[in-house]
Parts: structure tokens; C-alpha cells; sequence
């Protein structure tokens, strides 16, 4: 009994180590199994395995290329003035949640127990579709890890005295149900901006996805949308979305490199500035990097987003009926605008500035450093949705709003959960706003709160059930028929 319970652990490690938490290999095997499904010859599921694969590595060289030029540009902040802050940033925030984790004498390797944990669930509840009316897989490997450590420390934080089983079975089921629940939000908006693209979004912003796509929808396009923008004069160079990208970047990031000086950028970064150098043509060549991995990253999205949408039909069809897979956020990038994403991450920042600017004013007792990655991916994102939805007004508006919320909402739980000591907070969307809530009723109300936030998950695909019984399910299986049944219903009215 012993040798097959062994033998299923080495399964299961050789699984989440190789390709669970390896988001290009395991976007790569599931166009492979669904190929296979599809009853495809064997050499196309390879060429899909490779072409998905390449596409994802391709993204992730330019996320990761985007993240590591930036962030200790954003964290030399806090050397140069000797601030005791926390920097809001996913990466930043495993960290600190790990060092928390790891001071109080518990075991950070539970995270992964309780990643499988949360994955099968999610798994089961799509399987009991038509009960729990849950769509959507969440396969965005790196997140669900990041997502797993700061969860972690939420749990033993509120509950700090319960075994590692019933922490792993109690976190299990709630980030499963988070993973589940939200990504499931964004099916309905995600499809109407893709044109029926067979993805949702699995990142770490999809309560604030489908909250801009309600709002921007109620707003309505009575102004111009981005791509209808025509800038007179010289100006008109930033209708190209490189030259604009460009620009804005040497501009922002420029102005922060300024601020930290030659002497500290050389310590910061020494294997790309020394004394001999041009500071002037360092922070143009840092800052233009922006534009080039932007663009990297939206050609990955076109490989790796095609191939999924087709082969993941076999999975839907053979395995996991009505389902689709929940994808990282960039994979919206290449449907709406470019200069989108130029505009969220712009007034997203200014939003962020903002607040920053006000916990200083009212001596917040914690100080938040920007982090790349909300300021970036989240607003990016919202504002890609938001185009869609209010034109310009709404690609500015709601990065602003979202800005000011990832900071105000950072520094509450960065401080309330203890993590600011530690250097840091998860500080996207969804972890500036739902799961501070969820860790405020489980550190007060104990196993009530906690039962609670299951509860009220768990509540919210049924009501979007309800509120679209005819069309809830088809907009996901057969985004054609839905259109159709969409005019027809028009046409009636």
C-alpha cells in the first residue's frame, strides 16, 4: 500500500513540478491531448504541442523581460530614500508571505498540497457543470503558485493553530472555488471581446475584469474609442503604438531614473551602466525595451491563443463537456487596440501615484512602493475591456480608478496581515479587494467566516445562472449559435 501511495506522490510531483506549474508546457500538453481528441493525426498534435509551447514561451520571455527591466528601477525607490515600504507586486508578496510562513515555524511546501487540492476541485466542479454552472479550467500555472503562497499565510494567519491536513483541505477548497468562480466571470465578456476567442481569463484581476466590463457597458461609447484617435500635427506619430509606448516609457521611466541617479542605477544594474557611460542613452535604451518586449509578448499571444481555442473543443467535447480554459491576461492583448495597453498602464500609474501620494500626506503606516505587474498587467487588461465597452473615456477612467484601489487596498492588507514587515503584498486587483475581505471575516468570524466566503463564491455562478439560463451556457460551447440566437431576440424586440 505504501509503494502505491509512493508511487502516486512521485506521479503527482513529476506532474506539478514538469508541467502544472509550467505554464507553457502544460498550455503546450493540453493542445496535444486535444488534438488527439479531435481525432487528429499524431503529427499535427505535435505541431500544435510545439507551436502552443513556442507561443507561451514566447510570452513568457516578454512578461518576464518586462517584469525583470523594471522592477529594481521601482524597488531602487526604496534604497534611494531609505523608505521601510511594502512593494505591491506578486512576486514581492510570495516572498514576503514565504518569510512569514517560514518565522512562524510552519512548512511553506504546503502550498503545493494545497495547489493540487484546489486544481482537482476545480476540475470536479466543471465536471458537475450543470450543478455548480461552473465553465471555466483555470491552467495559468505561475499564478496559481503565487496565488497558493499568499493564500497560505491568509489561513495560518487567521487559523494559526490548525493542523497542516485541515489547512491544506480548508485552503484546497477556497482558492479552488476562487479559481473557479472568477475565472468563470469573464467568460461573457472575454468571448464578446474576442469574437468567441474559447478562452477566459485565469490571472489575478477577474473580479475587476468583469466589474470594468459591467460598469464601462452601463457608461456606453458616447465618446470615441481608442482606435478611432487621430492625433493632429506631430502628434499624430503616436497614433503608432511603438513610437507612443516608446515615448510614455522614456518619459515615466526616465523621470524615475533621474530621481535614483547615475550612481545608484549603476549599483542597481552594473552589468548595464558603468561610469563611462551615457546615463541619457542608458535610460532610452532601458526604457524602449518596453516596446520591445510589448511586442514580443503579442505575438506570443497570436501562437499560443490559436492553437488553444481549436484543440481545446476535443477536451470540451471528451472530457470536460462546456468547458474552456482560463488563460493568463496578456492573451486579450492582441483583440483589442495597442495603445490600450499603453493607456492602462499610463493612467493606471497616475492613479497609483496618486494614492501613494495621499498615504503620505495622512502618514499611512505603511508606504507602498509601485510593483510592476498590477500597475502593468492589471490595467493593461481593464483597459483593453474597457475600450470596448466606453471608448477612451473608459480605458482612462477605470486603470485610474484601479490604480488607486491596488494601493489604498495594498497597504490595508499589506499592514493588517502582517506582510509589510516583510518587505511586501500580492497587491493585484482581486488581492487589493476580495481577498482582503475573506481574510478580515476569517481572522474575525473564524470557521463562520470562512464557511461564509465558500458560501458566497459558490453563490455567484448560480446567479449569473439565473440572471441568463437561455444563453449561459451556449455563449461558451457555441459562440456562433449564440450570436444567432442574439439577432433573433433582437429582431423580436
Amino acid at each position: 500500500m505504501d509503494q502505491v501511495i509512493n508511487f502516486m506522490i512521485g506521479i503527482w510531483k513529476f506532474f506539478q513540478i514538469n508541467i502544472l506549474t509550467n505554464p507553457a508546457f502544460f498550455v503546450g500538453f493540453i493542445v496535444f491531448i486535444g488534438y488527439l481528441l479531435l481525432q487528429k493525426p499524431i503529427y499535427d498534435a505535435f505541431a500544435g504541442f510545439i507551436k502552443a509551447t513556442v507561443g507561451y514561451l514566447i510570452l513568457n520571455v516578454a512578461a518576464g523581460g518586462l517584469v525583470s527591466n523594471f522592477r529594481p528601477i521601482l524597488a531602487g525607490l526604496k534604497d534611494r530614500f531609505n523608505l521601510t515600504a511594502a512593494v505591491i507586486d506578486p512576486y514581492f508578496g510570495q516572498a514576503a508571505a514565504q518569510k512569514a510562513i517560514e518565522n512562524i515555524g510552519r512548512s511553506f511546501g504546503l502550498m503545493m498540497l494545497v495547489l493540487l487540492v484546489a486544481f482537482l476541485f476545480n476540475i470536479v466542479l466543471v465536471i458537475f457543470r450543470k450543478i455548480t454552472k461552473v465553465r471555466t479550467v483555470f491552467i495559468t500555472g505561475h499564478i496559481m503558485v503565487q496565488q497558493s503562497s499568499t493564500a497560505l499565510w491568509l489561513i495560518l494567519f487567521a487559523f494559526p493553530a490548525l493542523q497542516d491536513t485541515s489547512i491544506v483541505l480548508m485552503l484546497g477548497l477556497l482558492l479552488g472555488a476562487y479559481w473557479s468562480v472568477s475565472s468563470n466571470l469573464t467568460v461573457e465578456c472575454t468571448q464578446e471581446l474576442t469574437d468567441g476567442g474559447g478562452f477566459a481569463i485565469g490571472h489575478q484581476q477577474m473580479f475587476g475584469i468583469w466589474a470594468v466590463d459591467k460598469f464601462a457597458k452601463k457608461m456606453g461609447k458616447k465618446g470615441r474609442a481608442i482606435e478611432d484617435l487621430k492625433l493632429p500635427g506631430f502628434l499624430s506619430i503616436f497614433n503608432d503604438n511603438v513610437v507612443a509606448t516608446g515615448t510614455l516609457m522614456i518619459l515615466f521611466f526616465g523621470a524615475i531614473m533621474l530621481i535614483l541617479g547615475k550612481d545608484l542605477m549603476i549599483k542597481i544594474d552594473p552589468a548595464g551602466l558603468t561610469a563611462e557611460k551615457s546615463f541619457l542613452f542608458y535610460i532610452m535604451g532601458k526604457a524602449l525595451m518596453f516596446s520591445v518586449y510589448l511586442s514580443i509578448l503579442q505575438l506570443g499571444v497570436r501562437m499560443f491563443v490559436s492553437e488553444l481555442s481549436i484543440s481545446f473543443q476535443g477536451i470540451s467535447n471528451k472530457l470536460l463537456p462546456g468547458s474552456m480554459p482560463a488563460v493568463d491576461c496578456a492573451a486579450v492583448y492582441g483583440f483589442g487596440h495597442p495603445n490600450a495597453v499603453t493607456f492602462g498602464f499610463l493612467f493606471g500609474a497616475l492613479g497609483q501615484l496618486l494614492a501613494i501620494l495621499g498615504l503620505i500626506v495622512f502618514k499611512s503606516p505603511v508606504l507602498i512602493i509601485t510593483g510592476f505587474v498590477p500597475v502593468f498587467f492589471d490595467n493593461a487588461t481593464f483597459a483593453v475591456y474597457a475600450n470596448k465597452r466606453a471608448g477612451l473615456r473608459g480605458a482612462m477612467l477605470f486603470p485610474f480608478i484601479s490604480g488607486i484601489i491596488q494601493v489604498l487596498g495594498g497597504a490595508f492588507a499589506a499592514f493588517f496581515f502582517g506582510l509589510s514587515q516583510y518587505g511586501g503584498w500580492h497587491g493585484n486587483f482581486d488581492w487589493a479587494t476580495v481577498w482582503p475581505v475573506i481574510g478580515v471575516m476569517m481572522k474575525y468570524s473564524g470557521y463562520l467566516g470562512f464557511g461564509l466566503a465558500f458560501v458566497l463564491l459558490m453563490a455567484i455562478p448560480q446567479v449569473q445562472y439565473l440572471r441568463n439560463k437561455k444563453n449561459y451556457f451556449t455563449i461558451a460551447e457555441d459562440y456562433d449559435k449564440y450570436k444567432e440566437d442574439l439577432d433573433i431576440e433582437k429582431k423580436a424586440v
